[in-house]
């Protein structure tokens, strides 16, 4: 077991505050990938229940359960044919009741990802839909006819390669699918979708779900007109995953997504949420060149989102000093009473102790400045450990999106393979059988129960800084400012209620000195071995070390 009691861990002053998500962490959970409890080789619900133990002494204050929707699984989950029950695969509505039961007994809220601007070929709403022209749910999804000489109606394309319309011999149209030609769009200009889809909300909310998670929240609408996307200069094609090798990232995506529609629509769903409470939503803005401009008009006012994430540390290009604060600094321009969530890794992309090439050092040094955002965090399971992205053969592939695009890109695979919880067998203690993805050898020596009984571990650390965070108010709600990067020292003030922080972060790998704002400091942070600051008020920072010193003003 830890050495940390998670029954003295502080805890937000009220946990059912309206606004309880405003500086909250977040856990996100594959549950594919979690923990296995029968034993044929994909993690379920109960398997989450099993493990809500170990996600409550880590210290987060909610977990984000990926898709389990009822689903054919094209692309695991993300092609929802039934929203409203869970599919076999990953237990019962029973188990679901169960697990969030366990979780709010834990003190953990609950939050699921809802996948509104498609579903699967699959769902009855389509499979209606794509009979003829004439039936009930004939406008349900995005049918256009094609052009004079039978080609498609523009030229928008697939995320996953190829265009992003499919032809349907018995209505003679085409459908739009900006994913999968298994996942069609829905038509959001008919208020009939709309309703159905809040009415699947209201279902979730019924039992018990703390929040959601919005997937793909910027691309509800499509163009009435359905007008061409123009080409994207060469220069701005910064896309996080795949910019390389998909065509897609050869357009603005002017017409096909971000429409103005969109938020109307948002605001009936915040305004279905506030009917229920403390409840809140994050929504994914998958845009490379716009999503910091459209998440602060996503959650501008109290009428739309709580919160959302953009792609920016995301990104594959490496996290600076300097980064960070051009990145706070447009956030504060774009969004200025909005909301981010802020995470470094999640099961679209590669995971970050790879992608940016991290010592165990280095990773111990960003969630230490993590915890010191101005904004709420999402960690991906498994970053705790230290996890870094595995090497999937090409023959063990599950990722359409990786098999489509092999060798140059190989998928979102290696981020998603099981959680490694026990060294003592070549399944890591996820299941007795073999993994639908397979365990990474390098992983097993960063399991959980190893990490659990050395205090110097990764996970550990995490603990002691969600801990931190928590203690102190100024890191969960206050304002930032003098934002500054210095070589490659991170620093920033927190404010919050007459208490001032300074924070800095030496973020390489070479010793660096700085000297504190003139003013009498409290050093802070001893459990995450932060510098101590000079008398004289300069502070030495070995590499990848933090400073939190407090005043009162």
């Amino acid at each position: 077991m830890s050495n940390l009691d998670p029954n003295t861990l502080p805890r937000p002053s009220d946990s059912n505050a309206t606004d309880w998500w405003r500086g909250a962490t977040i856990y996100q959970i594959y549950p594919r990938s979690f923990q296995d409890s029968n034993d044929d080789g994909i993690g379920d619900l109960p398997g989450i229940t099993q493990r809500l133990g170990y996600i409550a002494e880590l210290g987060v204050d909610a977990i984000w359960i990926s898709p389990f929707f009822t689903s054919p699984m094209k692309d695991f989950g993300y092609d929802v044919s039934d929203y409203c029950d869970v599919d076999p695969m990953f237990g019962t509505l029973t188990d679901f009741d169960a697990l969030v039961a366990e979780a709010h007994d834990k003190g953990v809220k609950v939050m699921i990802d809802l996948v509104l601007s498609h579903t699967s070929d699959q769902h009855l709403w389509f499979r209606e839909s794509a009979k003829d022209r004439t039936n009930d749910k004939a406008d349900w999804y995005v049918w256009a006819d094609p052009k004079p000489d039978g080609t498609p109606p523009n030229n928008w394309l697939s995320i996953f390669g190829g265009p992003a319309w499919t032809w349907c011999p018995a209505r003679e149209q085409y459908y739009l699918h900006n994913f999968l030609k298994s996942q069609p769009d829905l038509n959001f200009h008919n208020p009939d979708v709309q309703d159905a889809l809040l009415a699947a909300t209201r279902f979730w909310l019924e039992r018990g779900v703390d929040g959601f998670r919005l997937d793909t929240i910027n691309f509800y609408f499509a163009d009435k007109e359905l007008r061409d996307n123009p080409a994207l200069p060469p220069e701005k094609r910064n896309a996080t995953i795949a910019p390389s090798v998909n065509p897609y990232n050869h357009q603005e995506h002017l017409y096909s997504k971000n429409q103005p529609e969109n938020i109307a629509f948002l605001e009936r769903f915040r305004a279905l949420l506030d009917a229920y409470g403390a409840r809140a939503a994050v929504g994914e803005v998958g845009d490379a060149q716009k999503g910091l401009e459209i998440l602060g008009d996503y959650t501008s006012g109290d009428k739309r989102m709580q919160m959302c994430y953009a792609f920016e540390f995301l990104s594959k290009e490496p996290l600076t000093a300097q980064a960070v604060v051009d990145v706070l600094t447009r956030l504060d321009t774009h969004a200025p009473d909005g909301w981010a969530c802020w995470a470094f890794s999640n099961h679209d992309v590669m995971r970050h102790a790879s992608r940016w090439d991290l010592s165990p050092q280095a990773q111990r040094g960003f969630i230490s400045m993590m915890i010191a955002l101005r904004g709420t965090l999402c960690l991906y399971q498994g970053e705790e450990l230290g996890l870094e992205e595995a090497d999937v053969a090409f023959d063990d592939l599950q990722d359409p999106y990786g098999i489509e695009f092999w060798p140059e890109y190989k998928g979102r695979d290696g981020c998603r393979t099981p959680m490694v919880w026990t060294h003592s067998n070549s399944n890591g203690g996820f299941s007795e059988a073999k993994p639908w993805l397979p365990v990474a050898a390098p992983h097993l020596q960063k399991a959980a129960a190893a990490q659990e009984r050395d205090v110097t571990s990764l996970l550990q650390h995490y603990r002691r800084a969600l801990a931190f965070r928590k203690a102190h108010t100024a890191l969960i709600k206050g304002a930032h400012a003098n934002l500054n990067a210095q070589n490659d020292v991170l620093s920033l003030h927190r404010l919050h209620d007459g208490t001032e922080m300074f924070c800095a972060f030496n973020l390489s790998e070479t010793a660096q000195t700085i000297t504190l704002p003139t003013g009498t400091w409290e050093p802070l942070g001893d459990s995450l071995d932060c510098a101590t600051p000079l008398p004289d008020g300069t502070l030495h920072l070995r590499p990848w070390q933090p400073c939190f010193a407090r005043r009162t003003t």
